[in-house]
């Protein structure tokens, strides 16, 4: 119930005669008017609402900034287009003529089902009629300053530079002073309390000319405490009174979501105080990205990374990172891109503080500022052999028949061994992928090598291992809508030759130094070695190196979104999407939508009966192979999963994780690509991430 405002008693059913009406000396010390008391109460609804129900405030000035704009424009402004045009560009020349830049309000980025992942609040800010402030004597206008510093905290001078515009003469260097026209009002706060604002909108006497506006601001709702800031990115200083995407969807998309900014034309005096509002270009606002992004399993995935990297590190891992991708296989739409460490975009909101931006950044941050998902390349291991399994057949070898898979595999007196020196003894090619045999594809790349002329081949274009990861589209970027996409490295002759001519010098610092820090000794004397060899004649292409490109180990790398699109093309025979995060462009004020159709991507030559021996074998991965213990007790039969396991080994520290999968096997929809970085075995660390991942997948559908 609300109180009446000038009676705390609540009426009975016998309400007594009416109280006796006093003379203002009579009322009690401290109680105003009615009037005072009701103004009092407004101001706190107004600023309450605006500090704690600022999205939805957002979202209806992002409607109503256009609106008013349109439709009730002043009569100074009610000119035609030409006109308008007319006077900016007089404004240019004529020194009595100052034009105002009006800020389009941000369009949103949206989830697939139009939660808003990057929103607009109203941010309340205090600003400063520079007219009034003109006005007033020296004395005046150090009482203000001084009334403000105290109900702000700051100091005089500190409010004195925001009064002046950056870049006008005698300003104060940014960002004390304050962005854009001299004629627009100076921005004095951009961070104010409900408190503050009430104690300064109360005593207009005591602060002429300060006012609270609202302005939009970048806001971040997190839904289901989604954070996804390496796919939304963040905002930075731009233009004046403007600000550009950094990163991700914002930079990215940032032409769409920014808009365009209108124009005010004033009149100023000699004193540059704008005195008439000459003409008026209203903005016109961003359009929202809607995106192919799913805000619960995006959520969902985050929770998971960030869970199974701490698991790992309890079970005395150096575990320090992982990433994971989703991808539709029917048109491409990345339905959840997830990258851990991560952070909260809102830190960079009006500018990241220092403190935080050196926590982002140092050494020992892990690098929550990157994205594991298309910006950081890993040894993809054994997921790898998905790619060298065909090339295996172009070069010659028999899925029919059976081949030895020994513990060990030497090549010019190195041991190449399997996993804990395991010996499978006969097998064929789908129980090789099952158990992840690896001495069976040394033989067959190293064999490959010897027949295309050894060491002394010169030409990559008849090798069929390096061919067929160029096929697949290895080696560069996938083309989806994100910036900074890592490229990978497929480790070629000519690749070769530029990293020995940019390395040499580290390389032969390590031939005399060795590796100290490795713990294991037999890996350190190997990687010894390895450096010794590559300092002398690196540029070539050993035996050795066509062994280890076999296993997706040694040079090569890859970034998860890159094997996401490898097993896309598995699971479909060949023909590929371009990923893509973006899925429409709406129109806030009209609703008018734009969809952006899927983009064809890479059709990979996979022969169909290969591809099916290797759908096959990559089910079995999951029902009697390598993941079959991670999957156990999972409902495979209503949701068939097909995938490889991967263990990268790393110079240093522990092993990287992998696991790449489709589903559901017989009629693939999904994609899904996991990476865990120093978390050891891929069945151990990535496997579990992806059961989760095709779990929640299982019950969308």
């Amino acid at each position: 119930m609300v109180r009446p405002p000038d009676d705390h008693r609540r009426p009975g059913p016998h309400p007594g005669p009416e109280p006796t009406p006093r003379s203002r000396h009579d009322r009690p010390k401290g109680r105003g008017t009615p009037i005072h008391r009701l103004r009092r109460r407004v101001v706190v609804l107004v600023v309450v609402l605006l500090l704690m129900l600022g999205t939805l405030v957002g979202r209806l000035t992002q409607i109503q900034l256009v609106d008013s704009a349109s439709a009730a424009p002043l009569a100074a402004t009610s000119a035609s287009a030409g006109a308008v045009e007319d006077a900016l560009s007089r404004a240019e020349t004529d020194p009595s003529l100052t034009t105002i830049t009006i800020p389009a309000t941000r369009g949103r980025i949206l989830d697939r089902s139009g939660v808003p992942l990057a929103d607009n609040e109203a941010r309340p800010t205090l600003t400063l009629d520079r007219a009034i402030l003109a006005g007033l004597t020296d004395d005046e206008q150090d009482r203000l300053l001084t009334n403000l510093a105290e109900a702000l905290e700051t100091t005089p001078d500190r409010l004195r530079a925001r009064t002046t515009s950056c870049g006008a003469p005698d300003a104060a260097p940014p960002p004390d002073c304050t962005p854009g026209s001299p004629a627009a009002p100076a921005t004095i706060a951009t961070e104010v309390t409900a408190e503050q604002a009430l104690a300064i909108v109360e005593r207009p006497d005591r602060y002429p000319g300060v006012s609270i506006t609202p302005v939009a601001s970048r806001a971040y709702p997190h839904p289901e405490g989604l954070l996804a800031p390496h796919v939304l990115g963040y905002l930075a200083p731009g233009e004046p009174q403007e600000e550009q995407g950094r990163t991700g969807l914002e930079e990215q998309y940032d032409a769409v979501l920014r808009g365009t900014p209108g124009h005010r034309v004033v009149r100023t005096d000699a004193r540059g105080i704008p005195t008439e509002v000459v003409a008026e270009q209203p903005p016109t606002p961003g359009r929202d990205v809607r995106t192919h992004l799913d805000a619960h399993l995006q959520a969902t995935i985050e929770g998971a990374l960030a869970e199974r990297v701490e698991e790992r590190k309890e079970a005395g891992k150096a575990a320090d990172g992982a990433a994971a991708v989703v991808i539709d296989l029917t048109d491409g739409g990345v339905r959840a891109l997830a990258s851990y460490p991560t952070y909260d975009p809102a830190l960079w909101i009006g500018g990241i503080d220092p403190a935080d931006y050196t926590r982002l950044t140092a050494p020992d941050s892990s690098q929550p500022l990157i994205s594991r998902v298309t910006e950081v390349g890993l040894p993809p291991a054994s997921t790898f052999k998905v790619v060298t399994m065909p090339a295996a057949v172009k070069a010659g070898t028999s899925l029919s028949a059976l081949h030895p898979c020994p513990s060990r595999y030497v090549i010019g007196g190195r041991e190449f061994r399997n996993f804990r020196y395991n010996d499978y003894g006969m097998v064929d090619w789908r129980e090789a992928m099952a158990v992840s045999c690896d001495t069976i594809f040394y033989q067959a790349a190293y064999e490959s090598w010897r027949a295309q002329g050894g060491i002394e081949a010169t030409d990559d274009s008849r090798d069929p291992f390096l061919t067929t990861a160029r096929e697949f589209g290895l080696g560069e970027p996938t083309g989806i809508d994100l910036p900074n996409e890592a490229s990978g490295v497929v480790p070629d002759r000519a690749w070769r030759q530029a990293r020995w001519e940019a390395t040499k010098e580290r390389t032969c610092a390590r031939a005399r130094t060795g590796y100290p820090e490795v713990a294991d000794e037999e890996r350190r004397a190997y990687l010894h070695q390895i450096a010794k060899e590559n300092c002398v004649d690196g540029y070539l292409y050993r035996g050795g190196d066509a062994a280890n490109f076999s296993i997706g180990q040694g040079d090569t790398l890859t970034t998860p979104l890159q094997m996401a699109q490898v097993f896309a093309a598995v699971a479909t025979g060949g023909p590929t999407f371009v990923p893509q995060v973006a899925d429409a462009f709406v129109d806030p004020v009209s609703e008018a939508v734009e969809d952006l159709a899927p983009e064809p991507g890479r059709t990979v030559p996979l022969d169909p009966k290969v591809g099916a021996y290797l759908r096959d074998s990559l089910e079995a991965v999951v029902t009697e192979g390598t993941a079959a213990g991670p999957f156990e007790g999972f409902p495979l039969e209503q949701w068939p999963v097909a995938g490889k396991t991967g263990t990268a080994e790393m110079a240093a520290g522990n092993d990287t994780s992998w696991f790449v999968s489709y589903a559901p096997a017989g009629s693939p929809r999904y994609v899904v690509a996991v990476a865990v970085t120093q978390a050891g075995l891929g069945s151990e660390a990535a496997v579990p991430i992806a059961r989760l991942i095709h779990d929640e997948l299982r019950r969308m559908e």
